[in-house]
This record gives C-alpha cells, structure tokens and sequence, in this order.
C-alpha cells in the first residue's frame, strides 16, 4: 500500500501540464530519432543536457524528458528495419529479420502496428516490475559481475551460432568478424594502437554507425540496384491491412510475455541492455517454436512470434534500465549514464536513500514511464498508414534519399570524409557476404558486445593474476557455460542423433 501510495504521487508530478508536455515532446522527438540510422537516443539526450539547464527544468522534468525520448527511440528504430531493412538502432537489428520479410509479404502495415503493440506491452511489464521488485532486483543484478558477464556474453553468441541460422559456419564467421572489428582502435587498459593501419582516423575504433549502415543500408542499396529491371527495383509494393486483428495477436501473445520478461531481467544487468535481450528473446523463441510447432515456424522468413518477442524484449529492457540506475547509481546503457549524470549536476546521489529522499524525482519518473507509453502507443497506431507509405515512393526517389541519410548519420559522428570511404567499403563487403549467405546481424552484435566481452575478460583474469579456471568458478558462471553449450552443440548433434535413430529403428524392424 505504502508503494502504491508513491506511485499515485508519481502521476501527480508526470500529469503537471509541465511534465505531460516534455513526456509528449520526448516520445515524438524519440520516435523521429529512432527512425534516423545513426543518430541514436545517446546523441539526442546528450545535447539535451545543456537545454535543460538554460531552461531552468526541475530534475524530475528534466528526467521525464529525457527518458520519453529514451523509451521512444526504441519504439521508432523498428519502421526504418521494418520497411527498408535499416535498423536505426542496434537493438533493431533483430527486429529486421522478421519484420523485412513480412513488410515483403506485403504486411508492412500489420508488422508495424503489432510492433507498435508489442512494445507497449513490454515497456508496461517492465514498468510494473520497476514498482514492485525495483531495489530487490537490482540487489540480484550486483551477483553478475566479470566472470558471469564473459559466460553471459558467450551464452549470446551461442544462442546466435546455434539458433538464428541453419548454417552455424557463417554464423561464427561473422560473429569473429564483429569481434574483429570491436578490437580497432587504442587498448583502454595499455594505451597501445591496435589495427589503425597507421591512420589517425582510427584511432578511437570504427563507430557504430558506420558499420550498421554500411552493412545495411548501403548493402540493401547495391541488391536493390542489382535486381533494378529497366530502372525499376523490384521491392515491396503492397502495403496490406494497417492493424493486426485479433487472431494475430492472439497468435503472438505468448511470444510478447516471453519477450517481456527475458528483456525486463536482461536490462536490470549493466551493459546488456536492448542488444542482449533482443538477441536472447529471438533465440529463445526460435526455440520454443520448433519444438512446439515445426511445420508452422517461419523464422527467417517472417514470422509474427519472432518479430513480436524482439520488440517486447527490446522495449522492456529499455525500461528496466532504470532500475540498475536509480537503486545502484549503475548505468545500464549510454543513455542512462548520461542521465545519471545530470543526476549529479543536480546535486543527487543515486541509491536506495533517493526513493525516500527524492519520491518526486523516483516516482514522477516511473510514472512517466506509463505514460509515455500510452503516447507512443496512441502515436505510432494511428500513423502506421503513414509510415508504410514509404513502401509507395519510387526507387529513384528512395534511393538517394536513403544515401543521404545515411551520409547524415556517419558524417555527422567524427564529421570526416574517411568515415563515409568506410562506410561504403564496409557495405561492398556486407554485399558480397550476404552474397554468399553470411548473416549480418550476428555481425553487428559481435561488434557491441565485443567490448563488453573483453573488458569483462580482462577484469576476471586480473582478478585471478591469469588463472583461466576462474571463468567457471561460481554458479551462475557454470550454469551459463552449461547452457550456451547445449545451444551449441544441440543443432549440431540432432541431425546425427536422428539419423542413429531411424538406422536403429529400421534395424529392430
């Protein structure tokens, strides 16, 4: 009673005409940045920081603000990966690989809107797990620390290997080719240049942008033009219904809960975030659905549950990021670091004491949450007609259009010319892998959690002056190592075991 309390005052504070507004301002700026390839909602909350301050806003505004755009960016990544297989974020990498095919299939406008939905209830599950369980599940989140982030992470990239492909090889290819990439650049702990090739330009590594949007929208752009007959691509023309109906979303309903919750606890970890719980939620569905219904699986190839568990996953580990920050003062994401950091200018310390201390800030903010989401829900519904429209312009409007945002988004970054020759390069190599039938997102998720892996590597193995046995010393670990074993190795032994099992059951007959 004492929480439920605090949460009426939290929309007390969120439904000041003040605070609705800002809430109302982020979803739809979020929304517009999280289209954008490139720009990010790190970016757009980062230039906020000094606004709000010549503003004068109050923390809990300036909070609300900030994670309206946050929580939008997630809702808005999915139209550009929907509709042109662009993923504005990295999050939305999943997103694209059902959701293309479907908006192909000419149900664009049914992939958009059951996004739409699913992200809703993703951010709600989330948001409800925020109030009841905030401080206890941020106490469990303090159990992960290196050695369970190396087992997690290669848990990750067990799940990708062994499940998103039938063809495992180049799903590793890939996956060392992302690694590969994360490593360029200086060596935070020695200083020393790794990769550079003797070019300045590389010397703070290959951003983000420019290896998303080579690798797909530049690569989309060479195959658009390849399968180009007499100027004219053959691309997605047909629209389809604007709304899912209920048949559909009751099709997808288990898919969304499992998604809901793999994301609310993968976004409580530091550093997961979006990227893990979309690529653990796809693979675990992927899953369930082959054992279940085999004939009827259609990853790949565009299938609702898929599409539906990656957007509520993503969604609902966006919101579930506030919990690591406001209980631990722990940043689970770019975004939130940010935000704690304006936390700080404001003279407040993050901690179990800031929910007593501060309940306006705390409670306002997680109000904020559900009510920022109904906004982008009565948003983006209503808009999908729109959205999908894009699949109407012609191609030789499309495609420059395409080239010059994406230009946008990489130059914009370091603002030097040899990020767009990388750009390009990088999306004639994405062009000849994906030519060969090479997966691109196992690449981009090797690339962001490359990072994560070898700091948390690094950390383990300093802790036990080198000694490797550490890795599997406590129980998470083990249990973690144990499953992204099965993972592996299960897809690989199953044709095997099948084929000893029809030549024993024909040798008993």
């Amino acid at each position: 009673m004492e929480t439920l309390g605090y949460l009426i005052h939290g929309f007390s504070v969120a439904l000041t005409p003040t605070n609705l507004l800002l809430a109302s301002l982020g979803a739809i700026v979020g929304t517009m940045v999280g289209v954008l390839p490139g720009l990010g909602p790190i970016n757009a909350v980062a230039m906020l920081v000094p606004v709000v301050f010549a503003l004068g806003l109050p923390p809990e505004s300036s909070l609300i603000l900030m994670a309206a755009i946050y929580i939008g960016s997630e809702y808005g990544g999915r139209i550009s990966a929907i509709l042109l297989n662009v993923p504005g974020e990295a999050s939305a990498v999943m997103t694209a690989l059902e959701g293309y095919p479907l908006a192909k299939q000419g149900k664009a406008g049914i992939a958009l809107s059951l996004s739409a939905w699913t992200s809703f209830v993703g951010s709600a599950v989330a948001t409800i797990g925020i109030v009841l369980a905030a401080p206890v599940l941020a106490g469990w989140a303090l159990a992960f620390g290196p050695v369970e982030y190396v087992a997690l992470m290669v848990f990750a990239f067990a799940c990708l290997t062994g499940l998103l492909t039938d063809q495992p090889v180049k799903a590793m290819l890939a996956i060392a080719l992302g690694l590969a990439i994360s490593t360029i650049g200086i060596d935070a702990n020695s200083g020393v240049y790794r990769y550079t090739f003797g070019t300045p330009n590389l010397v703070d590594g290959v951003q983000f942008a420019t290896v998303v949007i080579g690798l797909f929208a530049i690569s989309e752009l060479l195959i658009m033009l390849e399968t180009m007959h007499g100027g004219t691509a053959v691309r997605i023309k047909q629209m389809g219904r604007s709304l899912f109906n209920r048949s559909e979303m009751a099709f997808t309903r288990m898919a969304t809960l499992r998604g809901s919750v793999i994301g609310f606890f993968v976004g409580i970890l530091p550093g997961a975030g979006g990227t893990v719980a979309s690529a653990l939620a796809y693979t675990t569905e992927k899953r369930i659905v082959e054992k279940i219904d085999p004939e009827g699986s259609q990853f790949g190839r565009g299938d609702m549950r898929g599409l539906a568990s990656v957007e509520a996953a993503n969604n609902s580990a966006s919101n579930s990021n506030f919990i690591p920050m406001l209980t631990l003062g722990i940043p689970s994401s770019g975004t939130t670091a940010i935000m704690l950091g304006v936390l700080t200018l404001y003279n407040l310390t993050p901690g179990p004491a800031l929910f007593r201390s501060q309940p306006d800030l705390v409670w306002g903010l997680i109000a904020s949450l559900f009510i920022g989401n109904f906004i982008l829900l009565a948003i983006n519904i209503p808009l999908v007609g729109v959205f999908a429209r894009m699949l109407s312009v012609p191609a030789w409007v499309l495609v420059p259009f395409i080239v010059v945002v994406s230009t946008i988004g990489v130059y914009s970054g370091k603002s030097t010319t040899f990020e767009l020759v990388l750009m390009v390069a990088l999306g004639i190599g994405a062009y000849l892998l994906r030519r060969l039938g090479v997966p691109m997102a196992p690449l981009i998720l090797g690339l962001v959690l490359g990072k994560i892996l070898e700091q948390s590597l690094r950390r383990a193995l300093s802790l036990s002056a080198g000694e490797i046995s550490i890795l599997w010393s406590s129980p998470i670990s083990i249990v973690l190592w144990t499953m992204a074993a099965a993972v592996f190795l299960v897809p690989l032994l199953m044709p095997k075991f099948q084929r000893w099992r029809s030549a024993a059951s024909l040798g008993n007959n």
